[in-house]
């Protein structure tokens, strides 16, 4: 009876450490996210499966989101995760355009940072239809300046993305990490795995 409770006992503690360890990497090192909209087209479609390095940043600590060790702050063309403004119970995913002490503004679609055209390389455009500021900001925003602490983000897919155009800048605080790769896709609408992209880096 004590060889078989010392064995359930040596199984039970297996698990437990098994579960800490995961939970220390999912709270400081990679977390796994689903892609659930279209924002961030082509470069994340809806049914990746992407992994995020939350280690890339600094160390953070869990729910206070003070950091606790620095590495670095999120650069120009990051893919960040992040907690979503308006709702914190929400996570987004974005593209960082500009970091703190940028200008930034979008004429007629056009990004220009500190004055300058900048090559959109990401960004794509669904709509040939350009709303002028006093309708919506989506076409023409700013010029404003991003404060200390914060990020301005927008989604690749230009026409088709709810993000610092509408609803302002993201707390250095609240960004989750960076996304490096996708390690699994799904169309679920079709129904079948899109193979090409499985291991795709993100850039």
């Amino acid at each position: 009876m004590s060889k078989q409770k010392s064995k359930i006992q040596e199984y039970a503690e297996a698990i437990i450490i098994a579960i800490l360890i995961a939970l220390f990497i999912r709270t400081f090192i990679v977390q796994a996210f689903k892609i659930p909209s279209g924002s961030m087209k082509p470069t994340l479609l809806i049914g990746d499966h992407i992994l995020v390095n939350k280690f890339i940043y600094g160390v953070k600590i869990p729910f206070a989101r003070n950091t606790l060790i620095p590495i670095g702050n999120p650069k120009r063309g990051d893919i960040v995760v992040f907690i979503y403004p308006e709702d914190r119970s929400k996570d987004f995913i974005k593209r960082v355009i500009a970091i703190e002490g940028d200008t930034i503004e979008v004429r007629d679609k056009k990004i220009f940072l500190n004055g300058k055209p900048q090559d959109d390389g990401h960004g794509v455009h669904v709509d040939g239809v350009v709303f002028p500021a006093s309708i919506q900001p989506r076409d023409n925003f700013g010029p404003v300046t991003v404060p200390k602490g914060r990020l301005f983000v927008m989604g690749d897919n230009r026409d088709q993305s709810y993000d610092s155009r509408f609803w302002g800048f993201v707390d250095l605080k609240d960004v989750m990490g960076k996304a490096f790769v996708i390690y699994w896709s799904w169309n679920r609408d079709d129904t079948w795995v899109r193979w090409d992209r499985l291991g795709m880096l993100l850039q």
